[in-house]
């Protein structure tokens, strides 16, 4: 009776158990699913840091020296008025994907989007050392901006003759990072100076330009080539500010372009050389040559 009794009970313990590691797991699953959902609210490395309680969740911030960028997209405003709700939408998104892949692919700090525009920022709350923050930042504008060929020409697909450039500011210095708001909703952003001189430049950006202020430019100088753009009268700054104009990594330069672009009024021209199959050659040489041709031959008053 007793073997018998002994027996029925460890049976029931361990069904209990089971029951027990069942629920505990599905817990773990549900709480798992909850995580990987409320981690897109956050930038991964603030996600991260929280997780792994480098981070505290509370009001508070410090000051670093970051590198921030900022982007947006020249004449999003008209293109607005001419797509539909939801085909603006589709564009947006798309738009985003890609600058967030690029982005996280370089280490950078997703801030926030507003509108069309991309805050971004390099040096918390993990850092490189400021050179290569700096260095990884304009390294990711720089992909940007090729991208944005590539989605112009999909675009175009779709019906957007429009065409549709980023203009990008990049700035180096110590700005205010951390949790900011309420005990009960709180933002992970930076504030400063500093942010604000970047996105001054962002707006005073021609079409495809990045602009940089003087201490970004010392700190890629060796490996990015600039141009001099020289000084210019920035709103809230009481001083002229140096900025430069970013052209291309040092080590690109000389080498072969795979892309040619350029955009007027009545002409848009864009070639993938690397796309061009040697059958399609000549083909291709004879519509530009007979293009250029027509454009001489017309008189244009």
């Amino acid at each position: 009776f007793y073997a018998t009794a002994l027996g029925y009970f460890s049976f029931k313990q361990a069904r209990t158990l089971m029951a027990i590691q069942d629920e505990l797991k599905r817990r773990q699953k549900e709480s798992a699913n909850l995580s990987r959902k409320l981690s897109k609210y956050l930038p991964p490395q603030v996600w991260g840091s929280i997780f792994s309680g480098q981070t505290d969740v509370k009001l508070e911030t410090q000051r670093k020296k970051l590198t921030v960028f900022f982007s947006d997209i020249k004449g999003f405003a008209e293109i607005s008025e001419e797509l539909q709700p939801e085909a603006l939408t589709d564009l947006l998104n798309s738009y985003f994907t890609e600058m967030s892949r690029i982005a996280l692919k370089y280490g950078g700090t997703i801030d926030k989007f507003v509108g069309d525009a991309i805050l971004i920022f390099f040096g918390d709350p993990t850092s490189r050392g400021q050179k290569q923050d700096a260095i990884a930042c304009v390294s990711m504008a720089l992909e940007m901006r090729k991208k944005m060929k590539l989605l112009r020409q999909q675009w175009r697909k779709e019906g957007i003759s429009k065409p549709l450039q980023v203009r990008m500011g990049i700035n180096t210095g110590y700005c205010t990072v951390g949790n900011f708001g309420a005990e009960t909703r709180m933002d992970y952003t930076i504030i400063g100076r500093e942010v604000n001189l970047a996105s001054r430049l962002e707006s005073v950006a021609q079409p495809g330009e990045i602009l940089i202020a003087e201490s970004t430019y010392n700190l890629v100088r060796d490996v990015i080539m600039c141009r001099d753009r020289g000084q210019i009268n920035v709103k809230g700054f009481s001083k002229t500010v140096p900025i430069f104009e970013i052209v291309d990594h040092r080590k690109e330069l000389g080498a072969t372009q795979s892309f040619l672009e350029c955009e007027k009024d009545g002409f848009t021209l864009f070639v993938d050389i690397d796309k061009i199959r040697n059958y399609d050659k000549d083909t291709v040489v004879e519509a530009l040559e007979e293009a250029a041709k027509r454009i001489r031959e017309k008189l244009i008053v």
